[in-house]
């Protein structure tokens, strides 16, 4: 089963997860198959953007696997985030964000979320997408989409109803 894990931080989580960053790595290092994607949400695209979030998608056997992923990863236990979201992931690109390969210069990375269950037509900016169910995988409640556009605005054009568009970017050791 894929799921969708989103921190948010919390003030003052971003200074928590620098000190952090090799103990985050070495934890997801245990997850390596299993991940579909990674990476931080950002304050923007700049060289000085700060994190706001941690993404992951994960393939793992249960509910109950996903909520230690969650909460025993140490930016969690170490108060980084003031939430955390949840969700099963059904991904309709049947990739990872290391299966992409139509990366544009200049453009940016997003993840865009909506609450919108509509039909989504696919991009060849789409990294990874599919639709956010309930844990147990029987409700739907959204869509979120890990892609490339020229703009903050132009990414939330690419899923329907009214989607916010977070700035991302690749995670993992650099």
């Amino acid at each position: 089963m894929e799921f969708f894990v989103w921190g948010h931080d919390r003030p003052g989580g971003y200074e928590i997860k620098l000190g952090l960053t090799e103990e985050h790595w070495s934890f997801m290092d245990g997850y390596g198959e299993q991940l579909i994607a990674r990476g931080p949400t950002l304050t923007g695209h700049d060289d000085d953007a700060e994190t706001t979030g941690s993404l992951h998608i994960v393939d793992l056997p249960d509910e109950d696997a996903v909520r230690a992923f969650a909460f025993d990863e140490p930016y969690y236990r170490a108060g980084a985030f003031e939430a955390v979201d949840l969700y099963r992931f059904h991904n309709h690109s049947a990739r990872t964000m290391w299966d992409f390969t139509n990366a544009v210069p200049d453009y940016h990375r997003y993840l865009v979320i909506t609450t919108d269950t509509s039909a989504t037509t696919p991009s060849a900016h789409f990294i990874v997408y599919g639709d956010l169910l309930t844990l147990d995988g029987r409700t739907p409640v959204g869509q979120a989409a890990l892609l490339e556009a020229p703009t903050q605005q132009a990414a939330t054009t690419l899923l329907p109803g009214t989607p916010q568009a977070h700035p991302w970017t690749f995670g993992g050791r650099r």
